[in-house]
């Protein structure tokens, strides 16, 4: 019961990726014929990376690297998230937009992200590092996908307000989130003392909150009628 709470206490947003993954399949009626239709899938994957990365940081059976002093990384199976989601949210973004000359630009950013981390594997360890430098160009990418977004929506006459609409709460999560989540992971490897000293992994906690706290509730309000 002890270990229990322990992990309850020091891994919560474990259980908070699961809360939000049952609320994305109990409504999962309401947007099964979108973009958005492999959302569910996202989070669970979301849910079981984060679970298997605790798995191989505190359990010797689930470890993955035989060098004792880093038997504990669990790194490369975040570097393989971070691209499976770059690539997930380039699609549903590509799909989203309507402008053809949007739809290339979508698709000549989604190239440049896989290339930088290609790239970054000739200068960084995927083992013993995330790709921070690749993840920085993603993220950035990723923005300027929803800026599309967005400029089309704007210009697009609607009878209902965002507050509906599931692609507006996921995307304002992702802006929050990306706008800071490639400088934290920066300053932790380029200045591990500042990331220590003033408290950026509680920082990098609270962005996550609030970016699946955004996707919660957009599940949770959203109107099929109001989704674009």
């Amino acid at each position: 019961m002890e270990e229990f709470y322990t992990f309850i206490t020091e891994q919560y947003i474990l259980p908070f990726y699961l809360l939000v993954w049952f609320v994305a399949m109990a409504r999962y009626h309401t947007y099964f014929d979108t973009p958005l239709k492999y959302y569910p899938i996202y989070l669970m994957y979301t849910f079981l990376t984060e679970l298997l990365g605790y798995f191989i940081k505190y359990f010797d059976e689930f470890q993955i690297i035989n060098i004792e002093k880093y038997s504990w990384y669990n790194v490369i199976i975040f570097n393989i998230y971070s691209v499976i989601s770059f690539l997930f949210f380039y699609y549903i973004y590509w799909r989203m937009v309507q402008n053809k000359k949007h739809k290339k630009w979508i698709k000549i950013g989604a190239l440049a992200s896989i290339s930088s981390y290609v790239i970054s594997l000739f200068f960084q360890n995927p083992l013993y590092s995330n790709l921070y430098y690749a993840d920085m160009i993603a993220s950035f990418i990723l923005l300027f996908n929803i800026w599309l977004y967005f400029k089309e929506k704007r210009s697009e006459p609607t009878l209902y307000p965002n507050k509906h609409n599931l692609m507006y709460w996921m995307s304002i999560g992702l802006v929050i989130f990306h706008l800071v989540f490639p400088f934290l992971f920066w300053v932790g490897y380029e200045a591990p003392k500042i990331w220590v000293d003033y408290h950026f992994r509680s920082i990098l906690r609270i962005l996550i909150l609030f970016m699946y706290g955004t996707f919660l509730l957009g599940v949770l309000v959203h109107k099929r009628k109001a989704f674009r």
